[in-house]
Order: C-alpha cells, then sequence, then structure tokens
C-alpha cells in the first residue's frame, strides 16, 4: 500500500529528527533528575551523616576519657591522669564543632540535642569535676571516700543518656540515608532501562513510519520503473509518499505516455517502411527481369553484329540488371527478418555449420582454406535464419583473405546464460574505426570490383542475432585478421 502526503521529505525529515530529539531530551532531563537525587543522598549519607556519626563516637570517647581521667586523679593524685581529662575536653570542642558543621545545614534538630550534650557534658564539669579535681589539687592528697560520687555519677549518666540519644538519632538518619540512596540507584536504573527501551521503540516507530511513507512508495516507484524499463511500457506509473517523490512519478508517469506514444509511432512508421521495402523490392523484380532478359536477347541477336564497344555497352547493362536484382533479393530478405517469424526449434549449430561449409566446399577447395570447427551447442531459433549468420560470416571469411590462403575458426564457450560464438580469420582484418559503420545497411569498406557484395550481409546478421535475443560485435582486441563475435540464449538440459 502506498501512502500520500502532503509534506515534502525534508518536513517529514526534521519531524522526525524532531520527535528523537525531544524524546532524547526527556531522556536526559530525567536521567539528570535521577541522578541529581543520587548524588543529593549521596551527599547526605558520606559527605553528612556518617562523618557525624564518626565524630558523635569521638565524642563520646572524649567524655569517657575525661571521666576516667578524673576519677584517676581524684584516687592517685597524681597529675599524669588529669592529661585524658585536659585532652578529652580538647578532643570534645573538636567533635562538637565538627558535628555542628555537617548537621547544621541539613538537621538543625540534632544541632539542638548536640548543644544538649554541650550542656550537660559543661554542667558535669562545672558542678562535679572541676570542684573535685580543685579540692585534690589543693590537699594534694588521694581522696578514696566520695561523699558526691552519687551525685557526679548522675551528672556523667545524664551526659551519656543525651549523647546516646544523638548517636541513636544519627544512627536512624543514616538506615534512612542509606534506604533513600538505595531507593534513587534504583530509581536511576529503572530509569536507564526504561528510557533505553523507550528509545528504541520510539526511534523503531519512526523508523518504520518513515519507511512506510518515504522508502516504501520510493521502493513502489523503482519497481515500477524497472517493470517499464524492462519493455512493459503500458504498465502505469503510481507515486505515493512525500511531494518529491509524488512529483518523480508524475514526471516518469509523463516521461513513460510519451514513450509509449513515440513506440507506437515508431512500431507504425517501421512497419510502413518494412512493407515499403518489401513491397518496392517485390515491384521491382519483374521489370529488372524484362532489362536483364531484353538485354540478353539483343545480345545473343546481334552478336557479331556491334562492335566492341557495343557489346561491351550490352554487358554493363545485363550485369548491372544482375547486380540490381541481387541487392533487391538481399533488401527483400533483410525485410523479412522479424516481420515474417517462424516458430523457433532446436537448432543444432554443428549440422548447421556442417551444411553452410558443405554450400561453400567449392570456395574452400578453390582457395585452399583451412576451416576448424569446435563443438557446437544446440540453441533455439530459426534454423536458415541463424544458417544465413554463420554462411555470411565465413563467406566474409573466406572472401576477404590476404595472400596466404585463409584459416577460419568457429568456436565458443559458455557465458553465464548466453553461448558465445566467434568466427575468427587470418584475412585483411577491419580497422577498429569502422566497427559500427560495418553493421549499417549499404556500408562497404571496398570497392564491387575488389570484393563484389552489396553491403546487407552484416546488417542482415546484427538484426538476425538481435531478433534471437543476442548481440554481434566485431573484437578489436585481436591484433591480426578479423574476429566476429556473436552470443545466443542457451538452451537448459531438461529443455533439449
Amino acid at each position: 500500500m502506498r501512502y500520500r502526503t502532503g509534506w515534502p521529505a525534508s518536513r517529514l525529515l526534521a519531524a522526525a529528527v524532531s520527535i528523537l530529539i525531544l524524546l532524547c531530551a526527556g531522556a536526559i532531563g530525567g536521567l539528570a533528575w535521577a541522578l541529581t537525587n543520587l548524588t543529593s543522598a549521596r551527599v547526605q549519607l558520606l559527605d553528612q551523616i556518617s562523618p557525624a556519626q564518626v565524630k558523635v563516637l569521638e565524642l563520646d570517647t572524649a567524655l569517657r576519657s575525661q571521666e576516667s581521667g578524673v576519677r584517676g586523679y581524684v584516687l592517685t593524685a597524681n597529675p599524669n591522669f588529669l592529661t585524658p581529662y585536659t585532652d578529652g575536653q580538647q578532643a570534645e570542642h573538636d567533635a562538637v564543632d565538627r558535628v555542628r558543621t555537617v548537621l547544621e545545614p541539613v538537621r538543625p534538630d540534632l544541632v539542638r540535642d548536640l548543644r544538649e550534650v554541650e550542656r550537660l557534658a559543661a554542667e558535669w564539669r562545672e558542678g562535679y569535676a572541676d570542684p573535685l579535681v580543685a579540692r585534690v589539687r589543693a590537699s594534694g592528697v588521694p581522696q578514696t571516700a566520695l561523699a558526691d560520687a552519687e551525685r557526679g555519677k548522675e551528672l556523667f549518666d545524664r551526659v551519656r543518656d543525651a549523647t546516646d540519644v544523638l548517636g541513636d538519632k544519627l544512627n536512624a538518619e543514616a538506615t534512612d540515608s542509606r534506604r533513600q540512596l538505595d531507593d534513587a540507584a534504583s530509581e536511576v536504573l529503572w530509569l536507564l532501562v526504561g528510557l533505553g527501551v523507550l528509545l528504541v521503540f520510539s526511534i523503531a516507530a519512526v523508523a518504520v513510519v518513515l519507511y512506510r511513507i518515504v522508502i516504501a512508495p520510493l521502493s513502489g516507484l523503482a519497481e515500477d520503473v524497472r517493470q517499464v524499463s524492462s519493455g512493459d511500457y503500458a504498465h502505469p506509473v503510481e507515486a505515493g509518499g512525500p511531494r518529491e517523490t509524488v512529483m518523480l512519478g508524475d514526471d516518469v508517469e509523463a516521461m513513460r505516455v510519451r514513450i509509449l506514444s513515440d513506440l507506437e509511432e515508431l512500431r507504425r512508421s517501421n512497419s510502413e517502411l518494412e512493407q515499403f521495402a518489401y513491397v518496392a523490392s517485390h515491384d521491382l523484380q519483374e521489370p529488372l527481369r524484362k532489362v536483364a532478359s531484353f538485354c540478353q536477347l539483343l545480345e545473343r541477336r546481334y552478336s557479331g553484329e556491334l562492335d566492341e564497344r557495343g557489346e561491351q555497352y550490352l554487358k554493363f547493362a545485363v550485369d548491372g540488371a544482375k547486380r540490381m536484382q541481387v541487392l533487391i533479393n538481399d533488401l527483400l530478405a533483410f525485410s523479412r527478418v522479424g516481420r515474417m517469424t517462424r516458430e523457433q526449434t532446436l537448432v543444432d549449430c554443428d549440422e548447421l555449420v556442417a551444411d553452410v561449409l558443405d554450400n561453400y566446399s567449392e570456395v574452400i577447395e578453390r582457395t585452399n582454406a583451412m576451416v576448424e570447427v569446435a563443438d557446437l551447442p544446440t540453441v533455439r531459433g530459426e534454423a536458415s535464419l541463424l544458417g544465413g549468420v554463420f554462411g555470411n560470416l565465413i563467406s566474409n571469411a573466406l572472401k576477404f583473405h590476404g595472400e596466404d590462403p585463409p584459416v577460419v575458426r568457429v568456436e565458443v564457450e559458455r557465458t553465464g546464460d548466453f553461448w558465445t560464438f566467434s568466427v575468427s580469420d587470418n584475412g585483411i582484418g577491419i580497422d577498429t574505426e569502422y566497427a559500427e559503420r560495418i553493421f549499417v545497411i549499404f556500408q562497404r569498406l571496398h570497392h564491387k570490383d575488389d570484393y563484389p557484395g552489396t553491403g546487407i550481409g552484416l546488417a542482415m546478421c546484427r538484426k538476425i542475432i538481435e531478433y534471437h535475443g543476442g548481440t554481434i560485435w566485431l573484437d578489436t582486441s585481436q591484433d591480426t585478421g578479423t574476429t566476429f563475435k556473436f552470443t545466443l540464449p542457451a538452451v537448459e538440459d531438461d529443455e533439449q
């Protein structure tokens, strides 16, 4: 089915490309959105929550170090035990600053929990640790029995509880962030798969649409053109699809109509010309016979009474009439080729060439010619016409010989669906510039007194060979002699 559209091919192509661009843009946008979500989830987990978790653990460690340092110093009065206490405070401040930095932009609620830990830690130091350390430092004596140990433990437990709460919230946030990261990664994966499938189907759909509205009409137009070019000039050419294809189809259809009209006119003209040649040749036979007959009667009746010049004139007249009669007969035979058709039968070329050589046996013997004939195949055609082709080519080879006796070779080879015959000789040869002229009717390369003939033979050969579906040509690749080649359709073994 051919589809007609009002759009030109350029607009159809632009529309298809625009659709693909829009789909690609949508695919890129969706993928960018999914990648943004994936990046956001990754940043939140790796750059914010995870570092905050690490620092909260460091904060808890710093607080434990402070509590252990205070307890050791109180029990031993050894100043070395205060090092974990002082270092722990610095580590606490560093951890708090880092946690605040990473959480403040995204989770201000957790920053409030951090401040609560910081406040409780300060309250523990101010209300318990610092006064106790001051008493031991002032007395220089360890204190094994602490009156307010319970109160210190209570204060520190509150710090620990607040730190644990912050850690639990960060752990929960980390779990949620990992889930978001997994979800974002899944979204990217499924989006890529979905977009890939969408693009494949979109490209396939665009390709199918372009094929149906562009390629298919062009293929249909090409098929119509091939059918017309094969000889079916009556086959109409119809084109659909884009505007350019329709316009091209209309131009081809107009050309086909003109060719068909010209062909009909040419056939009519050829028919009339062939009929004219036949009628003219036939009607000229009778007056020529009368001219020749009466000239011969004059020659016999008045032989000896005419002077030498008069007898010469009569011979010229008789010879001219006879040559004119031969020319008319050849012209008549030429006009019959293709017009008076007979049923084509299987022709054994070996027997055909043998009959031709038998007809020219006297010439072969007189010129001491040597004729070599290969094993020839069987073809389909009219034996009388094909015999005329072999006879004309062989007689030319025997006629146009040089000083040496003629050597004629008839060979054949299979080339695809055709047999290629060749008839070669060692004669005077033909210049390559006359390779086409020699096949034109009445064209002669030599004077009739040097080599007799009418100039119709090779034109007759071409017409017969083309009538049988082949071609004939002069092989110009040979340096000596003359070689004619012609093709005939091969006959398969089952047909034979």
